[in-house]
């Protein structure tokens, strides 16, 4: 008599407080900015290369009613030619600044559709630098990328809102270092990127000279100034050089509680530090701003951007890892944007490990995995057109995909390559000198990864990043008495309607009355793959994926214990066992069919297979086994109405 359960899982909602997810807020910024120009110029490969910005604004106007959001400014720009050139093309949108003149003076310039050209009296040749003075106007305009409000003043570019408070080439592949000065009022207190260099106080008015020692994303180039703001400074000794201190800045406002982040940041620096390397830069800090920015935070490079009294442990973790993972190394193109967001979300739940443990973190992460699923849009992580085509905010930052799909997708690659190949990759890519206070692409990372475990990963990227959705796995397991022993048969398959399949490491669980357990591990690597098991005892419970590794799936599971009906009706007997250069199997059918041939090993890892056109009664099919390795295998044939296997060995 034939038994059978079947078993549809439901993956769980496990508790976890959206409100605190430090990726919810930062997706929650970014799609809030969904006015903010967008680039389709196709134009990420420039000729030329910026490596400094020199920026002195007069913004002392802004901060006096009624706050216009006009100002007057310089920007010195150092380039070096990357081919032959006579003009370059820079990012300047014509609603937001007027161009007022240009140094040297025999450089003409023509602004328009967004674009500021600019023509040299000569040509450059390779590796040629120029140095040209910008004198422009900022219009008394909200373009989402520079705001004023009441005695507050502060930037918010990502993707490409820079291009609206100063001229630049607006791509997150070319960094530059920038110098930022800026004319205000003696009772605002104004914090940028970089190191204070210093701030002089002439009569009513107070000069602020910010620098940065390191190339900056032109998106992550920020002020975040306020009339009577307060600020505090942890100094932080880094554990792998006590001598060293690293500031840590707190601009807040009165009325907002920042101790509880003070008290944790320097265990935070710490622990990230630890895990991907010396902390990249020379300050760090945090700055609350008004309600204009509503949500979340923005990861500035050096001084991270908050809604207001947003002190919140998650997404200040969040923000913080960004500054390895988005500021040190930024993705090259906006298709690479899972190198910052993903990164960052999954830095998330590596701190709830270290603070909570590591169901904790499961739990974490299940929940960012069922958040996906039942919100998957259908498109993949990285999308090509990306990579030329700005696009709009709801798909970039979208929070199924870009934050808890990505995240998850970090998980997953730690359980292919195991714990320490996956930290000392993650290290290993932080402390690149090719990407480190550069641009990335997506396999750039993955070459790293390859590097240090000595895999194949190709598979893995392009299954998970580059192809949407995810595996429909239907598992049936068949216990069948065999003799003095139980043979359980699996059968993996996966019933997605797209093309992809999901290759991965599989466990497989087989529960006992006595309460033990016993856990296999093997490769899926195709569909409707087969495995045979032999146990002295029947199970009394099968499991697929018991601490759901892959979290990325639906599962359908089946079970049936007593007699396998699908093999009543066939015989199989395999000689000789063990066998040696020749095996001969002997096959008893009632009717011709055709039915598939499949030789594994107990890993999984298919040795031999071919279709089988069988004739009713007796078959003899010889299969030359020369090359196989001694060891032992199993044999299964199968079809849609016939399951049989053997377990034979090769002496």
């Amino acid at each position: 008599m034939k038994k059978w359960i079947v078993i549809v899982v439901f993956l769980p909602l496990f508790v976890h407080a959206q409100q605190e997810s430090g990726a919810w807020f930062c997706h929650q910024k970014k799609i809030n900015n969904r006015t903010k120009p967008l680039d389709k110029s196709n134009n990420y490969k420039h000729t030329f290369d910026i490596l400094h910005y020199n920026l002195e604004l007069d913004i002392f106007d802004c901060y006096i009613e009624p706050y216009p959001q006009s100002f007057s400014a310089t920007n010195t720009i150092l380039l070096k030619a990357d081919s032959v050139i006579n003009f370059i093309e820079l990012n300047a949108v014509n609603t937001s600044f007027i161009i007022d003149s240009i140094l040297p003076s025999n450089f003409t310039f023509i602004h328009e559709n967004d674009i500021l050209k600019i023509n040299f009296n000569s040509t450059l040749n390779i590796d040629d630098s120029v140095s040209l003075k910008i004198y422009y106007r900022h219009k008394d305009v909200f373009d989402e990328a520079f705001y004023v409000a009441k005695g507050r003043l502060f930037t918010d570019c990502e993707p490409e809102g820079a291009r609206c408070w100063f001229p630049c080439w607006d791509k997150p592949n070319d960094k530059a270092t920038i110098e930022l000065k800026a004319k205000v009022p003696t009772n605002v207190v104004l914090g940028s990127i970089g190191t204070l260099q210093d701030s002089i106080v002439i009569q009513d008015t107070l000069y602020y000279h910010w620098k940065s020692r390191d190339p900056v994303a032109t998106y992550l180039m920020s002020i975040t100034s306020s009339i009577n703001y307060k600020l505090d400074i942890v100094n932080w000794n880094p554990h792998y050089n006590p001598s060293q201190i690293v500031p840590i800045r707190f601009y807040y406002h009165e009325g907002e509680n920042v101790q509880n982040i003070k008290s944790k940041i320097e265990d935070m620096a710490d622990f990230f530090s630890a895990l991907y390397g010396p902390h990249p830069f020379e300050k760090n800090g945090f700055a609350t701003v008004d309600t204009l920015f509503n949500w979340g935070g923005m990861e500035n490079q050096t001084l991270t951007t908050l809604c207001k009294n947003c002190w919140t442990d998650l997404l200040t973790v969040h923000e913080f890892a960004h500054q390895w993972f988005g500021d040190m190394i930024t993705c090259a193109t906006w298709a690479d944007v899972w190198l910052n967001e993903g990164f960052a979300t999954y830095s998330e739940a590596l701190w709830v490990e270290n603070t909570q443990g590591y169901l904790s973190y499961k739990n974490h992460l299940q929940y960012n995995a069922n958040y996906y699923l039942n919100n998957n849009p259908g498109w993949a992580i990285s999308e090509e057109d990306w990579a030329y085509n700005t696009p709009d905010m709801m798909d970039l930052f979208n929070y199924s995909i870009t934050y808890m799909k990505a995240s998850t997708i970090l998980h997953m690659l730690r359980y292919v390559v195991g714990d320490e190949l996956f930290f000392q990759s993650i290290k290993s890519y932080a402390l690149s000198p090719d990407f480190r206070y550069n641009s990335a692409k997506i396999p750039d990372f993955f070459n790293v990864v390859e590097e240090v475990t000595g895999e194949n990963l190709h598979w893995f990227m392009e299954q998970w990043i580059f192809k949407p959705n995810h595996p429909k796995y239907i598992v049936d397991f068949f216990a069948n008495y065999s003799e003095n022993n139980i043979i359980v048969d699996v059968e993996v398959a996966q019933s997605q309607s797209h093309e992809t399949f999901y290759q991965m490491p599989v466990e497989l669980l087989f529960r006992f009355d006595n309460g033990s357990d016993t856990i296999i591990k093997v490769w899926n690597t195709e569909n409707n793959q087969m495995y045979s098991f032999t146990f002295e005892s029947m199970p009394v419970e099968f499991v697929f994926d018991p601490n759901n590794e892959i979290l990325l799936k639906n599962l359908t599971t089946n079970v049936s214990l007593g007699i396998n009906n699908k093999s009543e009706n066939i015989e199989l007997e395999v000689l000789p066992l063990p066998f040696d250069n020749e095996l001969v199997m002997v096959v008893s059918i009632a009717s011709a069919e055709k039915v598939n041939l499949q030789i594994v090993d107990l890993m999984g890892k298919i040795i031999h297979q071919k279709e089988l056109s069988l004739d009713s009664g007796k078959n003899i099919i010889k299969i030359n086994s020369n090359n196989f390795p001694k060891g032992v295998y199993i044999l299964n044939l199968h079809n849609s109405k016939y399951k049989i296997n053997r377990k034979i060995i090769k002496g």
